[in-house]
């Protein structure tokens, strides 16, 4: 379940790149679980749109009009992105409580991912900021998704 966390700290930062990691990794079969979400996720149109949206939000998030990630809007969404990534993430039987810690962590996470956006906005503006925290998320979600694979194939 180590996984689920991680990925629900990463959903504070970015909602939707742990959904596109988690599309990315059922749509090559490589998640833990092949149920129903798995088999959900690899769907062409949820892997398609899931990329799209995550895409769009690193680039939005550059803008001055981005919302807050902790508005009510911008923390449902990292809470519906952690569970579901969490799960999916999980073994077969641990799938609820994995969504369960995916999105508390992402709520978490967005408390302390705004409170240190802020603090390197004021001494380095919106872009530059912007950039390396999209840097950190994406490694971030990439070493989560590599250290799944490896512990399914461990398995």
């Amino acid at each position: 379940m180590k996984a689920s966390l991680l990925i629900g700290l990463v959903a504070g930062a970015r909602s939707m790149t742990p959904l596109a990691m988690i599309a990315w990794l059922a749509r090559a079969g490589e998640l833990p679980n092949t149920g129903s979400l798995s088999r959900l996720l690899s769907r062409p149109s949820v892997f398609a749109g899931a990329t799209a949206l995550a895409a769009g939000e690193l680039l939005g998030d550059k803008m001055r009009s981005a919302p807050d990630r902790i508005v009510i809007r911008g923390l449902a969404a990292r809470i519906v992105s952690g569970g579901l990534a969490g799960a999916a993430l999980a073994r077969k039987g641990d799938e609820a409580p994995a969504a369960l810690l995916g999105a508390v962590a992402a709520v978490g996470a967005s408390y302390v991912t705004f409170a240190t956006r802020c603090y390197f906005l004021e001494r380095y503006g919106q872009r530059r900021s912007g950039v390396v925290e999209d840097a950190l998320v994406l490694a971030c979600a990439v070493w989560i998704a590599n250290h799944s694979r490896r512990s399914r194939s461990a398995r």
